[in-house]
């Protein structure tokens, strides 16, 4: 005798909510479950939420930060310092950054780090755009915030180089961020005291 199942309707938001980063199996069930019979949960406006989002939001096309239907909370900002760019791995690394309150320049998001065990490679990541912003703005500053490990030392190493032929300065965050550590797992003061000791590279 076969044993109980859910509806295959059931059964197919499970999976779907499995794909997500740090989701399991009995998490994505305790999930679904929840979606379906708490009278507080609002799954329609979830739905509409993932909607919305999944239409409207996209890349920036100058700096890579999420971006709604037609403007980059990043960009589109009066009072920013256009004479330094820090150039992030990830749009997410813009947060803690933000949060921190130290550093009111602009951002430069690469969409990843070098990493050619993943077949990651140069003309993989939005290094052409960031040279283009650079050469626009004469003796611009460039901090490189990619993380301390292999990847992202050699991802920094590779934009050093590829910028060395452009009159601006190339620096890296310095004290404060752990060996192999990214920017998400660092607080504000970490983040602050790396901001402020950040040396020539």
């Amino acid at each position: 005798m076969a044993s109980v199942e859910y509806p295959i309707e059931v059964r197919e938001l499970i999976a779907e909510l499995k794909r997500l980063p740090g989701v399991g199996p009995r998490s994505a069930e305790r999930i679904a479950v929840h979606l379906l019979q708490n009278r507080r949960a609002t799954p329609l406006d979830l739905a509409r939420a993932l909607e919305s989002c999944d239409s409207r939001v996209k890349s920036c096309g100058s700096c890579g930060f999420f971006a709604g239907e037609s403007t980059c909370p990043v960009c589109d900002e009066k009072g920013r310092d256009n004479k330094i760019i820090c150039v992030v791995e990830q749009p997410t690394d813009v947060i803690p950054i933000e949060r921190s309150g130290v550093y009111q320049g602009l951002y430069h998001c690469l969409g990843g780090r070098l990493a050619p065990l993943d077949d990651v490679r140069p003309e993989d990541l939005r290094i052409g755009g960031l040279i283009r912003r650079v050469r626009e703005v004469e003796g611009m500053e460039v901090i490189l915030a990619t993380s301390s490990d292999v990847e992202g030392e050699a991802t920094a190493n590779y934009l050093a180089e590829a910028l060395s032929n452009i009159n601006c300065s190339v620096t890296r965050l310095a004290q404060g961020l752990p060996a192999g550590g990214g920017l998400e797992f660092a607080d504000e003061l970490t983040l602050t005291r790396a901001f402020e000791g950040r040396r020539g590279f």
